[in-house]
């Protein structure tokens, strides 16, 4: 099975992300869009086998990684707040 390991980071992270954004949208499709914006920006971490997965997750712990996660997936969010692909909600 081959697996993008940093799908698994953004769907980890991005809960702890949204808390502080308590007035984003959270519907599927802009959490979505918040994903794929995010997963364009971060560099690949394919795995095949366990001890990839074992990789993946070390470097998971790094101050960079979650530096990178952060930074991406703030982007997206801001991105995505000012340009939902629904109607703004009031």
């Amino acid at each position: 099975m081959l697996k993008n390991y940093m799908e698994d980071a953004v769907d980890s992270f991005l809960p702890h992300m949204l808390k502080q954004y308590p007035d984003i949208c959270r519907c599927e499709l802009c959490v979505e869009d918040i994903k794929a914006i995010a997963l364009n920006k971060l560099k690949p971490a394919y795995f095949v086998t366990h001890e990839g997965l074992l990789f993946s997750k070390i470097d998971e712990m790094t101050t960079q990684h979650k530096a990178d996660l952060t930074s991406e997936l703030t982007r997206a969010i801001d991105i995505v707040s000012k340009n939902p692909r629904h109607p703004k909600q009031s």
